[in-house]
């Protein structure tokens, strides 16, 4: 009967261990068509958040550990053995036995030479760098959205500017049906006429197809479906203007607050702790442990009673005294990672000086851009109403007037053109800083 029980109480525990596990059971992620839109930003995170984890981790090291204990036991002894044919012999031997037993342990590694100091400083550190790596992320994203914006900016500005050209050419054609009823016009003039409209027109469509697709792009980087803002981005608005640069410091300072720079020292910083880890295995560690709590063979009721208290206290030491090759090793593995991290942040640093450069660079050019596009429109603009004048008084042909609004347009669609890389320009200057500059106090922020 008892061995019946016991099968019974097997089955039902093996059941349990089976159907039980802690933890969430894992489910497939549920992806709408915008969530991809957003898992940079969503990696940067998590990335931070196990970071995190790992300083707390780093700095529970630290300090004492304590853990409680508590068990109680049934057993039942064996005549078969060895030990349970002497105690059979034994008068008044009860086969059946009890035991119970609570403890409260805690222990605490001494950290003399400084090896889990190392590694809190080495975890600090890549935490540091996931949250400058999750600051870049944004970085990232903000200037790409700024940039899509400008550019739906600029195609705006050159589709205004088309059909204002192309309503021009309309007045033209008008003008020269006109003379050509009163035969006054050959219809060469007119024919000319209609040609140099229909080549304004047939820019139009092409401008609309990027804009169009460049609104896309826009609303997917801020992770809704195409169209949702297609109101607001509907309505023109000109491009915007760039601020104007104001002394920010040396090109060191000015590049020091770059999230990517941040990431790359920090890494450093985490390899150089992480030496200082790999030679504390050089020193002993000492450890101390107590504990203190109760047992009885009897029964429960005398747990916690005078004769069942029992207390302990440890002294430990852990010394790797015969495995100073493979510590060595350790070391030699723990320098090559900090060499490779100090050549990854040097490249950083020519990368990120050679950003600047360029950015800087093209934003001073494009401005000078557009001040001599500027110049050159409103000389191009007094020449068309001067040979348009010119047609009508007879003066010039229909060819100068057509050519004068040409180049009128050209000089406009280009002038529009170069303020938008302005603008571009202004963000990717924005970017390379790591943030854009203080132009009002001429004084730049550090990333904090």
């Amino acid at each position: 009967m008892r061995r019946r029980h016991f099968r019974i109480v097997l089955l039902l525990s093996a059941s349990l261990l089976a159907g039980c596990a802690v933890g969430p059971d894992y489910q497939s992620p549920n992806i709408s068509v915008t969530s991809r839109f957003l898992l940079d930003m969503a990696l940067a995170a998590a990335r931070a958040a196990q970071a995190r984890a790992s300083l707390r981790r780093a700095d529970a090291a630290l300090l004492p550990s304590a853990n409680v204990s508590v068990q109680g036991a049934r057993a039942y002894q064996s005549v078969e053995t060895l030990l349970g044919q002497v105690l059979n012999s034994t008068p008044g031997f009860d086969r059946s036995g009890s035991y119970y037993e609570a403890n409260l342990g805690a222990s605490w590694e001494i950290d003399v030479f400084g090896g889990l100091r190392r590694g809190q400083e080495a975890a600090r550190a890549e935490y540091q760098a996931s949250e400058a790596g999750a600051v870049a992320t944004r970085l990232a994203v903000a200037a790409q959205t700024a940039d899509v914006y400008v550019t739906v900016r600029g195609l705006q500005a050159r589709i205004s500017i088309a059909r204002q050209q192309a309503e021009t050419r309309r007045q033209l054609l008008s003008t020269v049906m006109l003379q050509y009823e009163k035969g006054i016009a050959a219809e060469l003039q007119v024919r000319q006429a209609e040609g140099s409209l229909a080549q304004v027109e047939a820019q139009i469509p092409v401008l609309e197809t990027g804009l169009e697709a460049a609104m896309n792009a826009l609303e997917v980087l801020l992770g809704v479906q195409p169209g949702t803002y297609r109101g607001e981005l509907g309505l023109a608005a000109p491009v915007p203007i760039a601020p104007g640069l104001a002394e920010t410091g040396t090109p060191a300072e000015m590049i020091r607050r770059r999230p990517d720079l941040i990431v790359a020292e920090r890494r450093l910083a985490a390899t150089s702790a992480r030496i200082g880890v790999a030679i504390s295995e050089y020193y002993p560690k000492f450890s101390l442990g107590a504990l203190l709590g109760s047992a009885t063979a009897v029964s429960s009721g005398n747990l916690f009673t005078s004769g069942a208290n029992q207390a302990q206290g440890v002294l430990g030491l852990r010394w790797r005294l015969f495995d100073f090759g493979r510590v060595d090793a350790q070391i030699a593995a723990a320098r090559g990672r900090e060499a490779e991290a100090l050549a990854a942040y040097r490249l950083a640093v020519l990368r990120a000086t050679e950003e600047v450069e360029n950015a800087f660079s093209a934003l001073v050019k494009r401005e000078a851009q557009v001040g001599i596009l500027t110049r050159g429109e409103s000389s191009l603009a007094r020449a068309r109403e001067n040979s348009l004048a010119a047609y009508k008084g007879g003066v010039v042909s229909l060819i100068e007037v057509l050519n004068a609004d040409g180049n009128l347009l050209q000089i406009r669609d280009e002038k529009a053109q170069a303020q938008t890389e302005v603008a571009r320009a202004a963000v990717f200057s924005f970017r390379a800083l790591g943030g854009g500059w203080d132009a009002s106090s001429n004084s730049s922020s550090a990333l904090q």
